[in-house]
């Protein structure tokens, strides 16, 4: 049996390769950060997206080429469900239901023919050795996903009220400035709790689930100590202020505007 020293070692050794090829994906080819941010944040791996990755993918949707490749890295999320490799489609569920309700008004469009792989997936079911019903949770979000879709009163409903979330959070925070610097760098190992509070679809029976992810004896991870989060971190999931007329809303006008165009008006806003 593996030593902790020794397991230590190897999962140092393991993210010291991954971020190196990582690097080498971002010299030697097109890769985007944001791509690679949204292949990781939709990965195989036992626990979910982390606060700081959700945003930066939120935010970067804005921007033509990366909306695309973060579109297209979904979509073969969605196609490759099966019964044995499901986490990553659910984590790509999670990420497209707070994109559908954060990110530009045009993503609703591009999942329209994804919707009998999202039904499909409502067929799901497992219970973990924990007993937790894995089948359970992800039917409600696949349900939610679809409705957001389906129904553009619920769909137009869900954003305003997201967006008046955010802009209440982002208000409550700005009393809090003189602390940013230090949110800023611990961002990086905020707990679950974080996304908690921050998902636009997060209720208590996916808090349970989210404690779930990081005891399974399935998949061994270290879970982070839970500190009360400062409000300014809620700023980073859903900073561009998304205006649901279209004709003020960067992806509702010519579609071939440029990056630093589109970009401009995320900074704007």
């Amino acid at each position: 049996m593996s030593s902790p020293l020794f397991y230590e070692l190897k999962k140092q050794a393991s993210s010291f390769l991954k971020e190196k090829m990582k690097t080498a994906r971002l010299a030697l080819t097109d890769a985007t950060p944001a791509e690679l941010m949204t292949e990781e944040a939709t990965n195989e791996n036992p626990w979910p997206p982390d606060t700081r990755s959700i945003g930066v993918i939120s935010r970067a949707a804005f921007e033509v080429d990366d909306y695309c490749r973060i579109v297209d890295i979904l979509h073969k999320r969605l196609l490759n469900f099966n019964r044995k490799n499901w986490r990553g489609s659910y984590k790509a569920l999670i990420l497209l239901e707070h994109l559908l309700c954060h990110g530009p008004l045009r993503i609703v469009g591009e999942f329209e023919d994804d919707k009998d792989l999202i039904k499909e997936m409502e067929r799901f079911q497992y219970i973990d050795e924990k007993g937790f019903n894995w089948g359970l949770s992800l039917r409600k979000l696949s349900k939610r996903v679809l409705k957001l879709v389906e129904d553009e009163v619920f769909f137009r409903e869900e954003r305003v009220r997201a967006r008046n979330l955010t802009r209440g959070i982002e208000g409550f925070g700005s009393l809090s400035l003189q602390r940013s610097s230090f949110i800023d760098s611990s961002l990086k190992g905020s707990s679950l709790k974080t996304y908690e509070r921050s998902n636009s679809h997060y209720n208590d029976h996916q808090s349970r689930e989210s404690q779930v992810f990081s005891s399974n004896k399935k998949f061994v991870m270290k879970e982070e100590l839970e500190k009360p989060q400062q409000n300014d971190d809620h700023g980073d999931i859903s900073k561009p202020d998304m205006n649901l007329d279209k004709g003020s809303h960067p992806f509702c006008q010519d579609e071939h505007q440029t990056a630093e165009s589109l970009l401009s008006t995320v900074n704007e806003s």
